[in-house]
């Protein structure tokens, strides 16, 4: 497998947890967002949304982290990604979506360079932005974390979940943001029982082979 990755790209950072969790190895090949490396003819070649991450299977690239990691989880079945029951693999999908499709993408990197270089705002501007956007997606998160949740560690259940791959990143981009966190007791919790084990910290932004 090859993944084409950004060390700071929260969705390729997904990527990287789920495949080291199902413990697969893969070719890390960057794409330097400084240098428009994601928007070159030979990456649009590959992939045309231009978008990171993308993964390699033998000739067939797959784009789209959740993609992505449906099909890790479908073609290696353990260790599980969803709920056994049908219920639980709706609640877990929904607690996902809300970083993947509500929260991360107001927040994305090229939203933020958009609010800079067309909006003409500030680094204060776009920091209010990314924070405000946070408070309101970990807002819910957390009541259902609240709710879902068995033993505190994990956001639904009591194993790692989808769920689970896409807040780390999140989290960590809520800090490098300096987003309060003190109203998410719960969120913050989960987060540092997965931080540190040792798949999730190998997919740490720092230890990617193109982290500057």
């Amino acid at each position: 497998m090859k993944l084409y990755t950004y060390y700071r790209s929260s969705a390729a950072f997904r990527v990287r947890i789920a495949l080291n969790l199902k413990g697969l190895k893969y070719d890390s090949i960057p794409k330097l967002f400084a240098k428009n490396e994601h928007r070159a003819a030979d990456y649009l070649s590959v992939n045309p949304q231009g978008l990171i991450p993308a993964l390699d299977v033998d000739g067939a690239v797959l784009s789209q982290s959740m993609a992505i990691m449906e099909y890790l989880d479908e073609k290696y079945p353990a260790p599980a990604f969803l709920p056994a029951d049908a219920i639980g693999r709706a609640r877990v999908r929904s607690m996902a979506l809300s970083i993947v499709a509500d929260l991360h993408p107001i927040n994305n990197l090229r939203v933020l360079n958009y609010l800079r270089r067309e909006l003409g705002q500030g680094d204060d501007g776009v920091n209010t932005w990314y924070r405000h956007w946070v408070t309101e997606g970990f807002r819910s998160l957390e009541q259902l974390a609240g709710t879902y949740s068995k033993s505190g560690r994990y956001c639904y259940g009591d194993s790692v979940s989808l769920a689970d791959i896409c807040l780390v990143p999140q989290m960590y981009n809520a800090r490098r943001f300096d987003t309060d966190l003190k109203p998410f007791p719960r969120l913050v919790a989960i987060s540092t029982h997965l931080e540190a084990l040792p798949e999730f910290a190998a997919a740490r932004p720092e230890a990617q082979p193109d982290a500057t």
